[in-house]
């Protein structure tokens, strides 16, 4: 697997409030698809927006052999919260100490993963589908 394109959403209802996460994680663009979508109780936004990246981290490093990922292996992570992005890139300093372990329980996973990691940005308008299985979890 040369790349793989992993679309991550969480959200809350009152922030804090019901909570759920959704991820798209999309291996041989257009071949293989797998989807994550689940309720995480009471939390706050950013807090389902970190649960969200660990999930699909999980996910990764469990199914790193049947998606043939490896060390040249590039993984593009995508997520509409500049914080989150700019907080595990390094840009913005973490103050919450629930966030800096999810900081580090992420670091742990992608060396688990053993593969070329990559966290950016993008409108609201390009994650819709990670959008949608937050709200499809919410709703159940």
């Amino acid at each position: 697997m040369d790349s793989v394109n992993v679309f991550t959403d969480g959200g809350a209802r009152g922030n804090p409030g019901p909570a759920a996460i959704g991820a798209v994680i999309i291996a041989e663009p257009g071949i293989k698809t797998y989807r994550i979508s689940r309720k995480i109780g009471s939390t706050t936004n950013n807090d389902a927006e970190y649960q969200a990246v660990l999930a699909a981290l999980v996910f990764l490093k469990d199914s790193k052999n049947i998606l043939g990922i490896y060390e040249k292996t590039v993984i593009n992570f995508y997520s509409d919260s500049t914080l989150i992005v700019n907080q595990i890139n390094g840009l913005f300093k973490i103050k919450q100490p629930l966030f800096k372990e999810y900081f580090l329980k992420i670091r742990y996973l992608e060396q688990e993963i053993k593969a070329n990691i990559y966290y950016r940005t993008i409108p609201r308008e390009k994650n819709t589908e990670a959008d949608k299985l937050v709200n499809q979890a919410l709703d159940e």
